[in-house]
């Protein structure tokens, strides 16, 4: 199934209806529809074949989104190049996935003229906007416009987050879309049409989300640059059924004085995921936001290799279900997932060892690292890499990264455990917890913490708050108060940064 089918299922609907609004403007669907072919036919044009790479290098915006769908027309392949990156890391991914054409923003033009000298495999720049796009389109106005579909089944091309080492290219196919969209229509509240606000990166989760929403016929309201302030105010206009956030900008929204006189009564679905999400943030949020979702996945397996729909988040009184905000949801239902040990063995029942998974979710591998692939492969199952345990009633809980267990006096620490305790506490905005090298321990708990705007925290008062919820054994040995805390582009902590730091500062 390509990626062109969300899109033509929408139009099959009502070609009329809007599909992607920035600023009060839209395209239709059948707008949409038309710019695809528009641009698959100049893609063609252009030397680009089926099987070719093609980035997308743009902030958030209808017309590079809609160019999502051309590349699929052409039968290449999609590469998201997220625009926050460094101009070396957009370097470094367009030359990994050998990039024939990229489609770019003008104001990323400077970066490209630094960067395409070096990438001799680019053969055309496209430019976004302007007479000049318009040309390119307008030249192959009258090329036959037939279809093709990329010789492997790959239909996109995904930088890992490249938060540690050199990033790799996942390779995903459109049986692994159609499979996670399928999820998500199933695992989740979609009553009547859906109107999607996407604040977060198109190159990331924010964009396969539309998928789901496009093939019901629905509204993608597109933000260029994070606002929280405009978020809420577009959510109430727009009457918002759906969106997504990481954690952090949740926290944000939490923070915002327009919250409470917000009305999100239209609300059917607040995806959270991508980092672990406070427990008591989460309570908070439930009050005061709603029908909030959990999923979790990553870009080998997309987003959703579990789920926890508004529903699973409140007993059946009504109550909030406490006993499972730390949870990732139960694995979803087109997805196998098992605890292994390092073996490859299942551990028992409630044991402990990595998130393992199977299933049409999954990716091809890892694009031209047959190494890395069959790492990732070992036993039969993909390896997350993460560390956790399902519980009696399915529930998945994902306790560590595998890389970020600490191991102190002997005793396994999970760093997730004790920034959960540290966020309990009113003052704590973030966290981040590591482990350091230690003569007498082998490694220390040390944690990292951002205190909200103007809040004070005494450290010795912060430890004896953690220690009395998990006691002494896991609390941090040391604290350090930051402003802020080191962020990949798309908001993940980068704890090896926070390592690197603090060892050189000892």
């Amino acid at each position: 199934m390509s990626l062109t089918f969300y899109l033509d299922k929408g139009a099959s609907l009502d070609p009329e209806a809007p599909c992607l609004t920035l600023d009060g403007e839209s395209l239709t669907y059948g707008e949409v529809v038309d710019l695809s072919h528009a641009v698959a036919r100049a893609l063609r044009r252009s030397g680009v074949r089926p099987g070719d790479k093609v980035g997308i290098l743009s902030a958030n915006d209808p017309t590079a989104f809609s160019c999502v769908f051309g590349i699929a027309r052409a039968g290449a392949v999609w590469c998201p190049v997220n625009p926050r990156n460094a101009a070396a890391e957009t370097a470094e991914l367009l030359d990994l996935f050998d990039c024939a054409a990229l489609i770019v923003q003008p104001s990323f033009d400077d970066l490209v003229a630094a960067i395409a000298p070096d990438l001799p495999r680019l053969r055309t720049v496209v430019r976004l906007g302007g007479d000049e796009f318009r040309g390119w389109l307008d030249a192959a106005r009258d090329d036959p416009s037939a279809e093709a579909a990329p010789p492997d089944d790959v239909v996109a091309l995904v930088g890992t987050g490249g938060t540690t080492g050199r990033p790799k290219g996942v390779m995903l196919t459109d049986r692994n879309l159609e499979t996670m969209s399928a999820i998500t229509l199933m695992s989740y509240p979609f009553d009547g049409r859906p109107v999607y606000l996407a604040l977060a990166p198109l190159t990331h989760a924010a964009g396969v989300l539309c998928f789901p929403v496009m093939a019901r016929g629905g509204e993608v309201v597109v933000m260029a640059k994070p606002d929280v302030g405009r978020f809420l105010e577009l959510a109430q206009r727009h009457r918002v059924t759906h969106t997504f956030l990481p954690p952090t900008l949740i926290y944000m929204v939490l923070g915002h004085e327009a919250l409470d006189t917000t009305d999100l009564s239209a609300l059917q679905c607040f995806w959270y995921g991508a980092a672990p999400m406070s427990a008591v943030r989460l309570a908070e949020a439930l009050d005061r936001i709603g029908p909030m979702a959990q999923l979790f996945g990553q870009s080998e397996a997309p987003m959703m290799v579990s789920t926890m729909s508004p529903a699973e988040h409140r007993r059946a009184d009504g109550t909030i279900a406490t006993e499972r905000l730390t949870s990732a949801g139960r694995p979803s239902p087109l997805v196998t997932v098992a605890i292994l040990d390092s073996d490859g063995r299942p551990v028992p029942p409630g044991g402990r060892g990595e998130i393992c998974v199977r299933g049409s979710l999954v990716m091809a591998g890892y694009h031209r690292d047959p190494a890395a692939t069959a790492e990732v492969s070992a036993h039969g199952w993909h390896h997350t890499g993460d560390i956790g345990y399902l519980d009696v009633d399915g529930y998945l809980f994902i306790v560590d990264r595998a890389k970020d267990m600490v191991i102190t006096g002997g005793f396994n620490v999970y760093s997730a455990e004790v920034e959960q305790a540290l966020m309990a506490h009113g003052a704590v905005r973030d966290c981040a917890v590591v482990g350091l090298a230690d003569e007498k321990w082998g490694e220390r708990v040390t944690a990292v913490v951002q205190p909200h705007p103007g809040a004070e925290i005494d450290v010795d008062e912060l430890t004896a708050f953690v220690k009395e919820r998990i006691g002494s054994v896991k609390a941090p040995k040391q604290i350090e108060l930051w402003t802020d805390l080191p962020r990949s582009t798309v908001g993940k902590v980068l704890k090896n940064e926070i390592r690197i730091t603090l060892s050189e500062t000892r």
